[in-house]
């Protein structure tokens, strides 16, 4: 019985085809890329809501790439009665969240993350339940860059993150690194 050698050609094929597949496989998902004016926003996502919630929140990464500041004042969406720039703070034990009635400022050459915890967006008076898998759309709206339609990737309720959502190397322990 002669067994028959694989030739160079169909192993460099071999290679070639797994590492295609490889590249196909290891895009992480993520949240579409807007851009308005010098702002650039990602990672737009919420979470879902019980049924019956009347509130939500939304989360986003904004930067801003141009020379002056800009201010997110406020937003719509048709799946609430009004939609909020609130912000989340812990002071001596005590959590508080308030609106920003003037606004939240993204300094030139800055990014601002609204998370959990911190920065976010409410959404009020919700005339259905936001359902994980879902897109919500929502309109914000600039001070300079105006207003900017976007969608929010619904996760599951108790997300922390969007889907897709990836570690900064950099603030890992160093015996973390790799």
């Amino acid at each position: 019985m002669q067994v028959k050698r694989p030739t160079v050609m169909s192993v460099t094929r071999s290679i070639a085809g797994a590492a295609l597949l490889a590249c196909l496989f290891a895009v992480p998902a993520r949240a579409d890329e807007v851009k308005a004016g010098d702002l650039v926003i990602t990672q737009a996502w919420s979470r879902a809501t019980p049924g019956g919630a009347k509130i939500g929140s939304g989360y986003l990464t904004i930067e801003n790439k141009g020379s002056a500041p800009d201010r997110l004042i406020g937003g719509s969406a048709d799946v609430a009665g009004k939609v909020q720039v609130h912000e989340m703070a812990t002071t001596n034990g005590v959590m508080t969240m308030r609106p920003l009635d003037n606004g939240l400022t993204i300094e030139p050459g800055k990014t601002v993350k609204l998370a959990p915890g911190g920065y976010h967006l409410m959404l009020f008076d919700l005339k259905s339940p936001l359902k994980q898998g879902d897109k919500v759309p929502v309109t914000l709206e600039f001070e300079k860059a105006g207003k900017v339609k976007l969608s929010l990737d619904v996760q599951g309720v108790g997300a922390q993150a969007p889907a897709g959502g990836h570690m900064d190397m950099k603030k890992m322990p160093d015996g973390m690194k790799m």
